[in-house]
């Protein structure tokens, strides 16, 4: 059995529910002293209306981790791509190394779940923090040193995807750890990711060019040194969720049976996973294509920084509105994510593509805070990293194959029409979000809601995880 992840003494008590065979008793018990506490201590956190302070001890320290460390994930496709072509080994050398990375990422992501509910989210993040610090390091110092060979690179990059893989789970369920206000707490980190895409590209460009691409590896390096400096200093007291419940592969069948039990989450990452290949994918690798073509890169230029700003302000529109029906709204929301693929099929003039993406943006990061804050608030503790790592596995997969296509079937069909087509089935998919009565009629939780339970498979215990005297 895994041990308990270490805690200062002053820090407070963790608790759990006592759960019967059908499910949650109605008493909570500290898992410290054994002694019965009140039932509203042991409740999910509710879409706070803001009575509570988000900014505490613990939320800094892990929203600095993450934007540092968003930071630069936007710098390395930069440093990747320079270094490479700079090294004589040409287009399909960066297609190696990024390919490598996404590949490892995506077939460990849900070994990478599992392990999370084993050993507990800081510590497996914290370990694959060190794993990309050490990694990355050795690329910067190849860079810096010389020429190191394409096959180092592209080794490098499978490690740390597959460190990534390990780390990526636990964010999810980190969240509602260290923040008594979870959709508060998912819009701030999607403005700072917003901001972290628009500013880490242009940082490594300018550092690519003063300096060298071994020294924005270097930078990137320490962007997971202080990433794990600071979830290392986190006060939260996490305890394995499912240590002892036989192999991985056994909790990854539990984890299966439980996200099928759930309607609204499992044809939620359905029809996503439908969107990402026709939609998503696509539009990603032909819109720049497009607007490159007719208006040149300024354009394009200028439309990214519209799609970051909107996703800013979709995250901050996020923190202020809490719908009682989450993924209702969002649905409505993500419809406007149209106009992504629509504003270069159309061929409009650049200020009105950068209006279009901007407004795109906007939507897309509300439904991506509303579809997180649901997940982390309506799934149990014991559960929610395999769950995310599903819905990761399943975005990743479905968006990689989008992209491999959209060169062929612009080739056959042309690309303005095959950006029509998927803000069709853009459209069609918005559509079917709630037309699915699970979808439709979820609401979000609320203050004095029962603590999510597990589903038809064996009980499991619900965590709750204790922040500045504030209980989640």
């Amino acid at each position: 059995m895994s041990s308990v992840e270490e805690v200062p003494a002053a820090a407070p008590a963790d608790r759990v529910h006592d759960r019967g065979p059908d499910g949650p008793a109605d008493r909570v018990t500290d898992r410290v002293t054994d002694r019965a506490v009140a039932p509203a201590a042991g409740r999910p956190s509710p879409p706070s209306t803001g009575g509570v302070p988000l900014w505490n001890r613990d939320f800094r320290l892990f929203f600095t981790a993450r934007t540092v460390a968003m930071l630069g994930d936007a710098m390395l496709p930069v440093a990747l791509s320079v270094g490479i072509l700079d090294a004589g080994y040409g287009p399909s050398g960066v297609g190696y190394a990024l390919g490598a990375w996404t590949a490892a990422l995506a077939l460990c992501m849900l070994f990478g779940g599992a392990l999370a509910d084993r050993l507990t989210p800081r510590r497996l993040m914290v370990w694959a923090d060190g794993v990309r610090l050490v990694v990355q390091s050795v690329v910067a110092l190849g860079f810096l040193l010389g020429t190191p060979s394409l096959w180092q690179i592209v080794a490098a990059q499978v490690v740390s995807g597959v460190a990534t893989a390990m780390f990526q789970p636990g964010v999810a369920s980190m969240v509602p750890a260290v923040s008594p206000d979870v959709q508060r707490a998912n819009g701030s980190l999607r403005v700072a990711e917003a901001l972290a895409a628009l500013s880490g590209p242009a940082l490594a460009g300018a550092m690519v060019a003063a300096l060298s691409p071994g020294s924005v590896f270097a930078v990137y390096a320490a962007t997971y040194g202080i990433s794990g400096w600071c979830l290392l200093r986190l006060r939260v007291k996490l305890v394995p969720q499912s240590a002892g419940d036989g192999s991985l592969l056994r909790q990854l069948a539990d984890g299966w049976r439980e996200f099928r039990s759930r309607t609204w989450l499992w044809a939620v990452i359905a029809l996503f996973t439908v969107y990402g290949f026709t939609v998503a994918g696509v539009s990603l690798a032909l819109g720049g294509v497009l607007i490159i073509e007719e208006h040149g890169a300024t354009a394009y230029g200028t439309a990214m920084a519209a799609f970051g700003g909107g996703c800013a302000l979709g995250g901050v529109l996020a923190m202020k509105v809490r719908p009682r029906r989450p993924l209702l709204a969002g649905a409505g929301a993500l419809t406007v994510f149209t106009l992504y693929p629509l504003a270069p099929a159309l061929g409009l003039p650049p200020w009105a593509l950068a209006i279009g993406w901007g407004v795109a943006g906007v939507g897309c990061a509300f439904w991506g805070v509303v579809w997180a804050t649901t997940v982390q608030t309506q799934v149990p503790a014991a559960l929610l990293n395999r769950m995310y790592a599903y819905d990761v596995t399943g975005s990743l997969a479905a968006m990689a194959l989008g992209r491999t296509f959209a060169g062929p079937l612009a080739d056959r069909l042309g690309g303005q029409q095959v950006l029509v087509g998927a803000t069709v089935l853009a459209l069609a998919c918005c559509a079917a979000l709630p037309a699915v009565p699970a979808i439709r009629g979820l609401r979000a939780v609320g203050p004095d809601d029962p603590a999510p339970a597990a589903g038809p498979g064996p009980a499991v215990p619900h965590t709750e995880r204790a922040t500045e005297g504030t209980h989640r």
